[in-house]
């Protein structure tokens, strides 16, 4: 599962975070790139990025992203969008979320796209 331009990131990691599939997931994701956690603080990466996705999928949520605008430079590209997310916490209490997010993107060698900075906070 490889994002064939910028856009379809967006799709892919909602149809594997709603599937489950944390390897899938991480499949996306550039061996170095950087995860904003859901707290906002400081960055993620490699086991504990593997960690959040973890946990987010315990939630068993259903994840949905609009993108609303990709702008792109050669290999380089920051896609926005927005989302919402419709999940259940540990205690059986559900869960909606909402918000805005801003990706970037490198293109790799076989031309797809993978995630370099994943911020799903957008711009706060």
């Amino acid at each position: 599962m490889s994002a064939r331009t910028p856009e379809e990131s967006s799709s892919l990691i909602s149809t594997a975070i709603n599937a489950g599939d944390v390897n899938a997931i991480l499949a996306l994701y550039e061996p170095d790139a950087v995860s904003v956690p859901p707290t906002g603080e400081g960055t993620v990466r490699g086991d504990t990025r593997r960690a959040m996705f973890e946990g987010m999928v315990a939630l068993n949520p259903t994840l949905d992203f609009r993108v609303t605008r990709t702008l792109t430079s050669d290999d380089i590209a920051l896609v926005t969008g927005s989302w919402t997310m419709k999940g259940t916490t540990p205690d059986g209490s559900p869960l909606e979320m909402e918000g805005t997010y801003a990706d970037v993107l490198r293109r790799q060698n076989d031309g797809t796209w993978k995630f370099i900075i994943d911020n799903p906070l957008g711009t706060d």
